[in-house]
């Protein structure tokens, strides 16, 4: 041990020693109730811990996902109404709302990004009419696109220079396969 390590192993004994010492005067003749207490609040402890750590496995079981059977695509209805799912983009899981009212797939600048694209140097010749008014957008295309076993060599998508929560999955795409609404699914084959 070094003169660091041992300064902070008195500084950690003396703070133990104060906050004991508090524990055992404030307590007196209850140290029972005290060793229950500090119980609980430890039990407490490790459990948001482990919340925490196991949150990546209770999210997948909470949350809607897609299910694949063969070339049969099965999307649950998410709690705001929408259906979305995840396409594989070059190797990237991208999210996508499905919208039945877009014309085209639409990327947020985001989304862009993480697919190796760079939102700043890309010429935003068109224009598109949202829902929050007319916006640029700027033709690219996406290849070695997978939705589960169905597999397209080149996709046309559009960058959006404005403001989106998420990326949307237009006809241009969802019109390759057959849909069907049954119940909250949307059923996709092809």
């Amino acid at each position: 041990m070094d003169g660091n390590s041992i300064a902070q192993l008195a500084y950690l004994s003396l703070l133990l020693a104060a906050v004991g010492g508090w524990v055992l005067v404030e307590y007196r003749g209850r140290l029972s109730f005290a060793l229950r207490s500090a119980l609980a609040w430890g039990m407490i402890f490790i459990g948001v811990i482990a919340g925490y750590g196991l949150w990546g496995d209770i999210r997948s079981s909470i949350a809607p996902q897609q299910q694949i059977s063969g070339e049969r695509i099965e999307v649950p209805r998410a709690e705001d109404g929408h259906y979305y799912l995840t396409l594989t983009i070059a190797g990237t899981p991208v999210q996508f709302m499905a919208d039945t009212g877009a014309s085209n797939v639409v990327l947020t600048r985001q989304d862009a990004r993480r697919l190796g694209i760079d939102p700043s140097v890309l010429n935003y010749f068109g224009e598109a009419n949202t829902a929050n008014g007319v916006v640029r957008t700027a033709r690219i295309k996406l290849t070695d696109v997978e939705l589960g076993p169905v597999k397209d060599a080149v996709l046309t998508a559009y960058v959006n220079d404005g403001e989106m929560e998420g990326s949307l999955l237009g006809m241009d795409y969802l019109g390759r396969f057959r849909i069907e609404i049954a119940g909250d699914r949307m059923i996709l084959t092809r």
